[in-house]
């Protein structure tokens, strides 16, 4: 087999192969045996076919035709690693030579890293965020875990500002309700500005039983985005209390017997997250230094792949919160134009973090071991609550295992990366990103990677409070909690390059 290799662009090339019509012969020996099994000819058991009559009554068109598609994925990567590149995705195969009993050929064209050196990056300094606790980001915990204890108390008195209310909305377009857009029974802490605007408006002095109607703009269902009459009617008004910051409310809240120790517990754990964050962020400017050490080109249906990824990922995520793209770039403060700028413009610095970290494993000839692999795995299913065997099983059928060597790949050279940089806080304090890592480990016997996520998901709780049952004299408590949960932003820790671009190698099939 002759390859031969032509750069179309530094990340495209096209492969021209040339093949001897002998090596086919398995080929068709394997698709005469196949169509024997197919055919139906008489005198002849299925798999019996003589290849003669095979081409008579078939043709021997689509015995080459079937040859061909069996033999060109094995050629693609033969070719592949012969020539030493490294492919990104699924090529454009054209078989441009057939001639039966001599020779076959054909072309394949597919985009490629660039290839490049990644330099030396020992000197570079980035600078993260000290990692501080103050005495108002403890208070502030204890603030909203307060909040989630709260009772609600039936009142008297118009509503207030910060009152939960149980109300019942209709809404109607042209005098005709919209039944989507109408609602009954339902809890709202007025002043949040949560539903539909005007509505706190609309509620703010009304009493019990009082009713109010308004205009607004509706941001859901059937009728989203049309103006429509909305009349609000108030079924109660409730007061919420907070609980007193004592010992009582540190046993009732948590397993400290006293808010001291509850305070103490928030300020190691708010500790705990700074640090994580502190990890988190040295890693991401460290790979930000590198980059911009680095001029490469990148390929342009891999960044637009990026670009649909995220896009996608955006759309799942905004359909699970109820929201629609206008809604969310209304929020951002955002124009759709500079929305796609900037998922652009993130879209190929990921793809660009990625093959920085794939070259840097080539150069410092990092390898993936078969212990670092499983316990990629067992962390990730413990993320997902799905056993690790299961998820082993999954990755293995879906051919997922080369995207997992890559990931565990990138994020020991970005690892590597970090050691070699100098990290300091603001305060120009230097710091080593290893021992805080084993500091962290060894608080508590997990690693930071099987922390991370668990630190995540005490991150950005909503205050839940309790809806309260309709008898007015009675005060009902908001949900309890076991222990107290601190309400800090969660470090991101060992995670690859975000999006990083995915180098499957596909096997081209293309018919003859």
């Amino acid at each position: 087999m002759k390859t031969d290799v032509e750069e179309l662009t530094p990340t495209r090339v096209k492969l021209t192969v040339e093949v001897p019509f002998d090596e086919l012969k398995p080929n068709l020996d394997k698709a005469y045996k196949e169509i024997s099994q197919q055919v139906r000819i008489k005198g002849f058991r299925p798999g019996k076919v003589p290849a003669p009559l095979i081409d008579k009554y078939v043709g021997r068109g689509a015995v080459l035709q079937e040859a061909v598609n069996d033999a060109l994925p094995e050629l693609y990567g033969r070719a592949v690693e012969e020539s030493e590149i490294f492919v990104l995705g699924q090529p454009d195969v054209e078989v441009t030579e057939l001639d039966d009993g001599n020779q076959f050929a054909f072309t394949a064209e597919v985009d490629i890293r660039p290839k490049f050196e990644v330099p030396g990056y020992d000197g570079l300094e980035v600078t993260v965020d000290d990692a501080e606790v103050g005495d108002e980001q403890v208070e502030e915990t204890i603030g909203n875990l307060r909040e989630r204890f709260a009772s609600l108390t039936a009142a008297s008195r118009p509503i207030e500002e910060g009152d939960f209310a149980t109300i019942d909305l209709v809404a109607r377009i042209g005098g005709e309700e919209i039944e989507d857009a109408s609602t009954s029974g339902y809890s709202y802490e007025v002043g949040s500005k949560s539903a539909i605007e005007g509505l706190d408006d609309a509620l703010t002095g009304l009493s019990a039983e009082e009713d109010a109607t308004f205009t607004s703009t509706l941001v859901g269902g059937e009728h989203a985005g049309e103006e429509a009459e909305i009349t609000v009617t108030v079924q109660s008004v409730k007061v919420k209390n907070l609980p007193e910051l004592d010992d009582d409310f540190a046993q009732m809240a948590s397993e400290f017997d006293t808010i001291d120790e509850l305070r103490e517990d928030v300020r190691t754990r708010l500790g705990r997250q700074v640090k994580l964050q502190q990890i988190s962020d040295a890693r991401d400017k460290a790979l930000e230094a590198l980059l911009e050490k680095i001029d490469i080109p990148l390929p342009d249906t891999v960044v637009e792949e990026e670009v649909k990824r995220r896009e996608q990922q955006l759309e799942q995520q905004l359909q699970m919160a109820g929201l629609s793209k206008a809604d969310y770039l209304k929020e951002e403060e955002k124009s759709e134009e500079d929305f796609d700028t900037e998922v652009a413009v993130a879209a190929r610095q990921a793809v660009k973090g990625g093959f920085v970290l794939d070259q840097l494993a080539v150069q410092e000839e990092l390898g993936v071991e078969n212990e670092e692999l499983s316990e990629y795995v067992v962390t990730q299913a413990m993320q997902m609550g799905v056993q690790p065997q299961q998820l082993a099983e999954y990755l293995t059928e879906n051919n997922q295992l080369p995207a997992i060597v890559s990931e565990v790949l990138r994020n020991k050279a970005l690892n590597l990366l970090v050691e070699h940089v100098t990290v300091k806080d603001e305060s120009g304090n230097a710091i080593d990103v290893e021992a805080v890592r084993r500091e962290l480990n060894g608080e508590t016997g997990e690693t930071v990677e099987a922390v991370e996520d668990d630190a995540e998901a005490e991150t950005a709780e909503s205050t839940e409070t309790a809806e309260t049952s309709e008898t007015p004299e009675t005060s009902e408590t908001a949900e309890t909690a076991e222990t107290a949960e601190t309400e800090t932003e969660a470090a991101e820790v060992d995670k690859p390059a975000e999006a990083t671009a995915e180098a499957a190698e596909e096997t081209p099939k293309k018919d003859a």
